[in-house]
């Protein structure tokens, strides 16, 4: 089932931190249209602007969670929470912590693939 697996906290942090960017996005887009034109359309910030507030919402609670469930200490817990205010910086927060193994299974996951987890020949 892959990312939209939300059995696990970790895939249920890594679902909502991809969906608080993709609202970034469409935040963004709407006050782009809002703004940029000389007669502005605020339908984009009308639609986007209460999406994104919610998923917002959902993000810091996962995170909340997951802080509590993965053992993160309270930089990490920090870091989390400031992510989900510049734009896109969950997306950039959730790599971080899947290749310092702060996201558990899907950091495990992760180091399964890589060249570096691979045991070498003597």
């Amino acid at each position: 089932m892959g990312f939209f697996d939300l059995r696990s906290t970790a895939s249920r942090f890594r679902f909502f931190a991809v969906l608080e960017a993709l609202s970034w996005i469409g935040l963004l887009t709407g006050m782009a249209f809002k703004y940029l034109p000389a007669e502005g359309n605020e339908i984009g910030v009308k639609i986007f602007g209460p999406v994104h507030g919610a998923i917002f919402v959902l993000f810091v609670i996962t995170a909340l969670l997951a802080a509590r469930e993965l053992n993160w200490g309270w930089k990490t817990t920090v870091l989390a929470l400031a992510s989900s205010i510049p734009p896109l910086f969950t997306v950039a927060f959730e790599i971080w912590a899947v290749r310092t193994g702060q996201l558990g299974e899907l950091s495990a996951d992760a180091s399964k693939g890589s060249p570096a987890a691979a045991p070498t020949a003597s």
